[in-house]
């Protein structure tokens, strides 16, 4: 793709019909307290093909754009989301031992960039992010991922924890990345079918996914600084688990 198209749409009949037409929508922000039935519509379209939105001040609308917007604005995606539910039954199907990455409250779109880069090097069969509170897909994550965003599945999820159970139901084990573990990330088998967890540097994996997981583990730090960019310790994990699978081939 040489150009970005237009990022942002306003208006309700503007939104309502690029829903129905099936353009890729990144979220909706809606002026808190609107009413009125074409909103109800595009509510429940917007459930229906599983579109984040969110009631905001009219204040936050104002500072993205002045036109007319009616108090309501859609960013559209620069990429086509994917579901999981619909990728694994083909990994199975074509004896491929899935291996994903969950990425958990990553909002910086340059290490959610690099992480894409190298989890599509990797040959990784996609990456699950929460519908809020993750980095937007916008120029910036495409240019830092090389063009990754646009190979490799990136799946939305409303709710990381019923997805991960879906998970665990469907044969993967869950391994999260986190400190708060006494094995090292090399002692963990990632051969079998794999999610990988990552977490965002601040607050790392949140309590309820760490309670989910089948096993934790740790990448050993020996300098003063406590902590490695979440982008390189993805690649750590990432390519200790495709060296195990190289190995085991």
């Amino acid at each position: 793709m040489g150009k970005y198209k237009s990022e942002i749409i306003f208006g309700y009949h503007s939104i309502i019909e690029a829903i129905r037409s099936g353009e890729e929508i990144e979220k909706i922000l809606i002026k808190q307290g609107a009413r009125g039935k074409i909103l109800d519509e595009i509510l429940i379209l917007a459930r229906r093909r599983k579109i984040p939105y969110q009631l905001v001040p009219v204040e936050k609308i104002n500072k993205i754009t002045r036109k007319n917007h009616q108090g309501i604005i859609a960013f559209l995606s620069l990429i086509e989301y994917k579901d999981i539910e619909q990728i694994l039954p083909g990994l199975y199907e074509e004896g491929i031992s899935p291996l994903i990455l969950i990425l958990d409250r990553i909002t910086d779109v340059r290490n959610f960039g690099a992480i894409a880069r190298t989890a599509e090097c990797a040959g990784l069969h996609g990456i699950i992010i929460p519908e809020k509170g993750s980095a937007q897909i916008n120029a910036d994550a495409i240019k830092t991922s090389a063009g990754a965003l646009y190979n490799i599945p990136i799946c939305r999820s409303r709710n990381l924890i019923k997805t991960v159970q879906f998970l665990r139901e469907s044969g993967l084990q869950i391994v999260s990345a986190t400190e708060r573990s006494a094995t090292l990330y090399y002692e963990v088998d990632f051969t079998p079918p794999t999610a990988i967890v990552l977490g965002s540097e601040d607050k790392g994996v949140c309590k309820e996914l760490l309670e989910k997981s089948d096993k934790k583990a740790k990448i050993p730090l020996s300098g003063k600084i406590e902590s490695l960019n979440v982008s390189v310790a993805a690649a750590i994990m990432i390519y200790e688990a495709i060296r195990q699978r190289m190995l085991s081939s």
